[in-house]
């Protein structure tokens, strides 16, 4: 039985592929291995997924590759690999949005990190997919954005309603904040957005408007 790991010998009359090609081939597939998703809502465990698989990628983001791919005896240098993070969700946990939004903006200054919409990215999700490494976020041409003010289901006693909505405020100024420093919208604009206690959904093409992505795929 022949071990498909084996180095294909060329049979004869059949010529070996040029050494710089197998190279190229090699780079191909490390590279393939470096795309992450977050599908559904935004929640402690799929937090906890993404968060990690940012910094393993991060540690491995190292790759040799020639000075001259024409010419290998010149030697190798190192260059710094990136992140595919696929983003497709109508949100949820603030505070889960706000960890892998911190992951992201510390190992973005390390690796680029292309973020990638598609089909839904809403509430916690446009925050998301609008930190990744400018020039380099995508959306799906049919992909639907929506953003809305951010929402509490508490229940209990006077006091502490009145100290949980104080807390909500709270969180979604740190949200407008946050979009504001990653996009083109102003805190006016959504202000305007959230105070109509509306969702406000966005076509792919305002999403590359406002600055929430560069490319429509």
């Amino acid at each position: 039985m022949s071990d498909p790991d084996q180095e294909k010998i060329p049979e004869e009359g059949e010529e070996a592929p040029p050494e710089e090609s197998l190279f190229h081939l090699q780079l191909e597939e490390e590279e393939k291995l470096r795309t992450i998703g977050l599908f559904g809502d935004v929640n402690a465990a799929r937090a906890e997924e993404v968060i990690f698989s940012l910094h393993a990628l991060n540690l491995t983001k190292k790759k040799k590759v020639p000075v001259d791919y024409e010419d290998l005896d010149k030697g190798f240098t190192e260059e710094n690999m990136g992140a595919e993070f696929l983003i497709s969700t109508v949100g949820g946990d603030a505070s889960d949005m706000f960890a892998i939004y911190d992951t992201v903006r510390y190992l973005r200054d390390e690796m680029d990190i292309e973020t990638f919409g598609l089909g839904k990215v809403m509430s916690a999700g446009v925050l998301l997919l609008a930190c990744g490494t400018k020039g380099k976020r995508k959306i799906g041409r049919n992909c639907r954005v929506m953003v809305h003010g951010v929402a509490s289901g508490t229940q209990g006693n006077i006091s502490n309603l009145k100290v949980e909505m104080t807390e909500i405020k709270r969180i979604q100024e740190m949200y407008v904040e946050a979009l504001v420093e990653e996009t083109k919208l102003t805190k006016a604009q959504l202000k305007r957005m959230m105070t109509k206690n509306v969702n406000v959904y966005l076509s792919a093409e305002e999403a590359i408007k406002y600055g929430i992505a560069d490319i429509i795929v």
